[in-house]
């Protein structure tokens, strides 16, 4: 799915055992109140924010957000249990489940001192006290030659933080790409730079002003990074039976991971990884079908060898109609040991260790129903509740089973402020102990 940069989308997709049964009523009960006929965007060639044909004739434009929350989060605001003394701490809980924003940020990921191997989100650093945020200050420029196929973009963002330590601001050059399509006739577009993922569709939602919920899924952090190379987009229609085939590739320095969890800006392990999607859409009049698989292969770039690798196997389902949306995303992931690693860090340890890691089974579906009603001041209500679950393993841990049950609304005002409110429900089946960690987390979104 794309939209054009400066624009909310035009649907709206995206916990304890009690809510299972509230979900499953939604879904008997929403496709009989459904009237309205949803528009849906063709597929978006990779870069999260493709010019439509009325920006592509402006050769220079400035656009952006500012994305301001309000978040609680239960317990300590961490996934950690204060008696747990496992090390690393971090291989035995999930502590990307308290996230806060559309950035997969946590409330905290304080362990009081004890050790963790860097497996860890950015924290907003609130723990358990309500706070306002900005979340993202974020400006894009994007400039395009009159009458050459040739495109270019930066965004730079800033996150206000703050720590124990003091102010924790940063600022990050989000992407950076120019992109040439040679053809004029074909569907055919080349990246070089720093772009978004390929793999799978959640990266689409990576900015707040795009996303319909708040915060990712528990998947996220391995399939929505941004990564620096080279990619390449093709897509085939088939007007005869309303379908179109595409293939989205891409050679990067990190793979598919968020910069928390491996390095972009630099190739440590001397390879890159590969990644790609092939897709197949139905566009009807009132039904539109998208389906994707996903592939990665690689070296894993938070060690030095070229010989330690990652590989990831993905799917991926998307169905519009009637003011419903259905998106739903599997993730199965598998990282080799770097070469010399411990398995296990005493107390006076400093190293990180290159663990072999194994994500046995992953995924997220999200329900949404855009409601039929509009007025002067608000262009959309969307209501929508998402499952979440992961299975994933460290060598020498137990396997560790995580959910999460999402609910939610966004209002869209005036086609510029997006207003969103959501429930995160999370929890340990196995593997952890049982934590609150549970959000309730808001947001206001400006475009301009």
């Amino acid at each position: 799915m794309s939209t054009a940069p400066g624009r909310a989308p035009s649907t709206r997709p995206s916990p304890r055992g009690r809510g299972g049964l509230s979900l499953a009523l939604v879904l008997f009960a929403l496709p009989a109140f459904a009237q309205e006929v949803v528009e849906v965007p063709a597929e978006d060639p990779g870069d999260g924010y493709t010019p439509d044909e009325a920006q592509a004739e402006e050769s220079l434009r400035f656009t952006g957000y500012v994305d301001i929350g309000f978040a609680k989060a239960m317990g300590d605001g961490s996934s950690f249990h204060p008696q747990d003394t496992r090390a690393p701490l971090d291989y035995g809980a999930d502590a990307f489940a308290p996230a806060v924003n559309s950035r997969g940020e946590v409330a905290s990921t304080d362990t009081s001192g004890r050790f963790t191997n860097g497996f860890l989100p950015r924290s907003v650093g609130i723990g358990s006290n309500a706070s306002f945020l900005i979340n993202t200050a974020s400006a894009d420029v994007r400039f395009q030659p009159r009458g050459l196929p040739i495109f270019l973009f930066a965004r730079m963002q800033l996150m206000p933080r703050f720590s124990t330590t003091g102010d924790a601001t940063r600022v990050e050059l989000q992407q950076a790409f120019g992109r040439i399509s040679p053809f004029k006739n074909h569907e055919l577009a080349i990246f070089l730079g720093r772009f978004d993922s390929v793999f799978g569709i959640e990266y689409l939602e990576n900015e707040a002003n795009l996303r319909v919920n708040i915060t990712p899924s528990l998947i996220a952090r391995y399939t929505t990074g941004q990564g620096l190379g080279a990619k390449a987009f093709y897509r085939f229609q088939i007007p005869a039976i309303w379908s179109a085939v595409s293939i989205n590739v891409a050679a990067t320095n990190n793979g598919t991971r968020i910069e928390a969890l491996a390095p972009i800006d630099a190739n440590l392990s001397g390879a890159l990884a590969g990644s790609g999607r092939l897709g197949y859409e139905l566009n009807l009049q009132y039904l539109q079908i998208k389906a994707g698989l996903s592939g990665l292969y690689g070296a894993r770039n938070d060690q030095k060898s070229n010989a330690t690798n990652q590989r990831a196997a993905g799917a991926d389902f998307r169905l519009n109609a009637y003011g419903i949306s259905i998106a739903a995303e599997l993730l199965w992931l598998w990282d080799d040991e770097g070469e010399g690693a411990r398995k296990f860090v005493g107390q006076s340890g400093s190293r990180e260790l290159v663990t072999q890691f194994t994500v046995w089974g992953g995924g997220w579906a999200r329900l949404a129903y855009t409601l039929p009603w509009k007025w002067s001041t608000v262009s959309g209500i969307t209501l929508y509740g998402r499952y979440d679950r992961r299975e994933a393993q460290f060598a020498g841990f137990p396997r560790l089973v995580t959910d999460r049950m999402t609910f939610g609304a966004h209002v869209d005002l005036f086609e510029v402020v997006a207003l969103k409110a959501e429930y995160l429900f999370n929890r340990e089946l196995s593997g952890a102990a049982v934590v609150d960690n549970d959000v309730f987390t808001s947001s206001v979104v400006f475009t301009w």
